[in-house]
């Protein structure tokens, strides 16, 4: 042997072969079909009613003191977010994809639910309470209105049609920026009180990622309730901190962000409480409002589209049938109806960090987020003990999000193994309808920031909102933009539809022409027999 080694051993043909294409995710513990034993079902279904806790704590937390409310109404309202969430993922489970998605409160909504919250008919009110049940009820007329596009698109098949031309190319900028373009949510909010924060994300990374790393043990513990373990250790040590003064001579934004007693919610809270239909009265109706707000749930039905993309590979499932994408779709117009008629104060769609969460866990199991619907119901009807839990400070809940909506981006990156990298044309319409997704919102949200109105600015406040929602969103300008020159730029000759990744797909246009479809994604009860998919 010459010194120094001599040249390496050429490297085996099938080595430099690339990685094999994969419709479905192989590596996950439990598919859709297949539960985990009852005792880990159970606590993983607490752990995904953990994380959808933040954002229903989160958007009330903000929008009922603008309403008039005080810290009952808000505990109420968080209540009845929750039971309605609870019921929505139900249906949604049952009759909708069948996917284990989870449906909670959507920041989608939150811009046109302000609007009616500065509506001129409202500042005559002086009574706070008056003031609060008035809005609520004109957000609630607005709501009922705008689930009827979900529920007409959905149910009539005309989204099954829509989803019908998407392709892996124009599915990626769609699903990378259902998760990436919530990073406002991440460590901006995370860094409000840095002390708990980074802690947490730490904490998340090392038993999610590092211990089963370096333990190589067949029982995956500390990977699948990793959120569990990581919340309860600072939460505790942010509890020490608030009870330990540490926060005594801090300015009022610190406290509110790093204290644990802050929240006010326990203390409103009833012991049992049932949420009912019309609980603030009879909705009232404004058609302005209820154009604006229909808007928004256009926007929520496209960023859901690609969340439910995510989910459906996160569960080791196949593509989803365009007429089963359609179906959920109007099982989550029926879930907006829920929030309109129950009284939540904001429209719902698919949450993006429970998404994220069945990546994290492993477990795309169905009975899993059937199982924590139920903690939704339970903890929304025993107040006290649903309080506790909603206490926990946003900055912890914030870098949960870190880590999920990262996920649920990559579940779109993803989809790129279906697409031909070296074409020119999947090079442009990937990086154009990224950049844009990216630049167009940052410019509306900077304008909003410096002026205190949107780019759109007209008298009327409802038409301003009609423009300026669907802008200021990333998945849907991306999503829009990349499905648009997808289809106008593509022949029908197969080179071009290979490098879009389509032939992949085309097994799934159908629900008949792949057996697995039957697997994952059929009625249960033998509904389909009365509801056939096509």
């Amino acid at each position: 042997m010459p010194p120094g080694g001599g040249p390496a051993p050429p490297p085996k043909q099938e080595e430099l072969q690339p990685h094999p294409v994969r419709d479905q995710l192989p590596n996950i513990s439990y598919c859709i079909t297949s539960p985990p034993p009852w005792p880990e079902a159970i606590l993983l279904g607490f752990q995904h009613y953990l994380v959808m806790l933040g954002t229903t704590v989160l958007i009330p937390t903000s929008l009922v003191p603008q309403m008039g409310g005080g810290n009952e109404e808000k505990a109420k309202t968080i209540q009845t977010i929750l039971f309605v969430a609870g019921l929505s993922t139900l249906f949604q489970t049952l009759f909708g994809t069948r996917l284990p998605a989870v449906i909670g409160a959507s920041y989608t909504f939150v811009p046109t639910t302000i609007s009616i919250i500065l509506a001129g008919r409202y500042s005559d009110v002086l009574d706070p309470l008056e003031r609060f049940e008035k809005i609520m009820r004109g957000i609630q007329g607005a709501l009922i209105v705008a689930s009827t596009l979900q529920i007409v698109i959905g149910f009539s098949g005309l989204w099954r049609n829509v989803a019908r031309f998407l392709s892996p190319l124009s599915a990626v900028p769609l699903v990378a920026l259902s998760g990436f373009g919530l990073y406002e949510l991440g460590f901006p909010v995370l860094a409000k009180c840095v002390e708990i924060g980074l802690p947490q994300i730490i904490l998340l990374v090392i038993f999610s990622q590092y211990i089963p790393h370096l333990t190589h043990g067949e029982r995956h513990v500390f990977d699948r309730f990793a959120v569990i373990f990581s919340v309860i250790i600072v939460w505790i040590y942010a509890h020490l901190l608030t009870v330990g003064g540490a926060y005594k001579h801090t300015a009022l934004k610190t406290q509110l962000s790093c204290r644990t007693d802050r929240a006010g919610i326990i203390g409103a809270a009833p012991w049992i409480r049932v949420p009912y239909p019309f609980q603030w009265g009879a909705p009232t109706f404004d058609a302005g409002e209820s154009f604006a707000m229909m808007a928004a749930s256009f926007v929520a039905l496209v960023e859901s589209t690609g969340t439910f993309i995510a989910a459906s590979r996160y569960a080791s499932a196949t593509p989803m049938p365009p007429s089963i994408l359609s179906r959920g779709v109007g099982w989550q117009g029926v879930g907006i109806l829920f929030s309109g008629i129950f009284g939540t104060g904001i429209g719902s769609s698919v949450t993006v960090e429970n998404a994220g969460l069945l990546a994290l866990t492993r477990v795309g199991s169905r009975r899993v987020v059937q199982i924590s619907a139920g903690f939704m119901i339970f903890f929304s009807i025993l107040g006290k003990f649903g309080a506790v839990f909603a206490s926990i400070p946003a900055p912890i809940i914030a870098a949960l999000y870190c880590l999920f909506f990262a996920y649920v981006g990559s579940a779109g990156l993803s989809l790129l193994q279906f697409c031909n990298l070296n074409s020119f044309k999947t090079k442009f319409v990937l990086g154009f309808s990224v950049f844009m997704g990216l630049s167009i919102p940052q410019y509306f949200n900077e304008y909003t920031a410096a002026n205190g109105y949107s780019p759109v600015h007209t008298g009327a406040r409802w038409f301003n909102d009609m423009i300026n929602v669907p802008f200021s969103s990333n998945a849907f300008v991306a999503g829009l933009l990349a499905y648009f020159l997808d289809i106008t730029l593509h022949r029908k000759d197969g080179p071009m539809r290979r490098d879009r990744g389509m032939h992949w797909w085309d097994r799934f246009r159908s629900y008949k022409t792949d057996t697995r479809s039957e697997e994952f994604y059929s009625l249960p009860f033998n509904l389909n027999k009365f509801f056939p998919s096509v």
